[in-house]
């Protein structure tokens, strides 16, 4: 972490904030949401149905207001999100300690999901404006992913720690740290707003922010074509753990197997982001790093699809996991400074709130295929079709990002100042 920090402080005290607001998110929100499942339907006695409703609910609060929260972004300023998304983060962790009956709950883990819809979209316009140029963007978000992988390494090993003593207490903790993010940010991040937003009069302003991001033809086809990633990556949480379990049965070795799965995935971009990154800079353009990227995630999924019984193929899920990250860490830097690109550098944060929906649309629909792909594969003794419709996906993605590529629609845009209203 020494040479990572270095890299970290050769950017603006404000990006450096940023890096360490994104660990500290990730810390908080995975030290709880893995063990809130339990809580609801142990110690709180909920039925399964009333589970999923709770937790369906923060996903959905979430993705469905990620547009909402860039607008805003980038119509009232970035901090303001920011601080807003932490201290709502706050408030539905420290609810989420004492809340015992059933609207109660959905309230607070509304509260969860909103607070991300808000801080995500700003934090990423944030970095991409203070970084400068394409470049510098690059590398930005390359670190970020860093700190972003390392929160979500280190939370749930914090997370068990405090759970094994009392959910509550990871409530407290985690409300606390989000607390202490609302009071870092109001007292030490720089004030930064779009340079749309103020052009023009509020109305024309506001029309021209939705043309620009809704009538962005190159952006929208370089969002479904993404999906296509978050859907493979995804399956670390859905596909990997699911298969661990079919191979090894309920028990401790599945249970340290599946904790694997993410210890794996967290090392390697942990250890290889920067080094990742640097190499595919010097050694491919943007979008060769793209067409890169998703064929290594599709071919994740061939170690799974040949894999035996037992340890054996354990061993390929985690292989796969592995490749999964690194495909992950060659993909995100150019995959944000694209976005910024296609942009024109114009309301960065809202394309960035509707990418994120889009993708998380593309989520919901890709688990429900693949959960019944599962079902499928093993009712008719067919475990390899379900890793090899993965694998296709991932092919097909890196074909429509070549596509795009060649076709000259992931150039970008040219950046218009003040352009915005219509």
């Amino acid at each position: 972490m020494t040479g990572v920090w270095a890299r970290a402080r050769t950017f603006e005290p404000a990006v450096q904030l940023l890096f360490v607001n994104q660990f500290s998110i990730n810390l908080g929100f995975y030290m709880l949401m893995p063990y809130l499942a339990a809580h609801l339907s142990g110690q709180l006695g909920l039925a399964a149905w009333a589970v999923g409703l709770v937790l369906g609910v923060r996903n959905l609060s979430q993705q469905g207001m990620f547009l909402v929260g860039g607008a805003l972004a980038d119509r009232l300023g970035y901090k303001p999100m920011i601080v807003a998304g932490c201290a709502l983060r706050t408030g539905g962790f420290a609810a989420l300690a004492f809340a015992q009956t059933l609207p109660v709950l959905i309230v607070a883990s509304a509260a969860t999901g909103l607070a991300g819809a808000l801080f995500n979209p700003a934090v990423r316009a944030y970095v991409a404006e203070e970084a400068g140029t394409p470049e510098r963007r690059v590398e930005a978000f390359a670190l970020f992913n860093v700190f972003y992988q390392t929160g979500i390494l280190v939370g749930p090993l914090v997370g068990l720690a405090l759970t094994g003593v009392d959910f509550k207490l990871t409530c407290a903790v985690a409300a606390a740290l989000f607390a202490v993010l609302s009071v870092v940010q109001v007292l030490r991040l720089p004030v930064r707003r779009s340079k749309d937003a103020d052009a023009g009069d509020a109305g024309g302003a506001g029309r021209g922010q939705w043309r620009a991001v809704f009538g962005n033809r190159p952006f929208w086809l370089f969002s479904l074509a993404m999906t296509g990633s978050y859907v493979l990556s995804f399956q670390v949480y859905l596909a990997l753990p699911l298969e661990v379990e079919r191979l090894l049965g309920e028990g401790t070795a599945t249970t340290v197997a599946t904790s694997g799965l993410f210890v794996v995935s967290g090392l390697v971009a942990l250890v290889g982001q920067l080094r990742i990154t640097d190499w595919c800079r010097r050694t491919w353009t943007r979008e060769q790093c793209l067409v890169a990227g998703l064929g290594l995630m599709g071919a994740a999924f061939l170690p799974p699809a040949l894999g035996g019984p037992g340890y054996a193929g354990v061993t390929a899920l985690l292989l796969c996991a592995a490749a999964l990250a690194a495909a992950n860490a060659v993909l995100y830097p150019f995959e944000m400074d694209t976005v910024v690109s296609l942009a024109g550098e114009r309301w960065v944060a809202t394309h960035y709130g509707l990418y994120n929906t889009v993708c998380g649309i593309g989520i919901t629909a890709g688990n429900l295929a693949m959960g019944a792909l599962l079902d499928v594969g093993e009712s008719r003794g067919l475990p390899a079709v379900p890793w090899l419709v993965l694998a296709v996906l991932g092919a097909g993605c890196a074909v429509a990002l070549r596509s795009l590529g060649r076709s000259g629609r992931l150039a970008g845009r040219v950046a218009v100042v003040g352009g915005g209203a219509g």
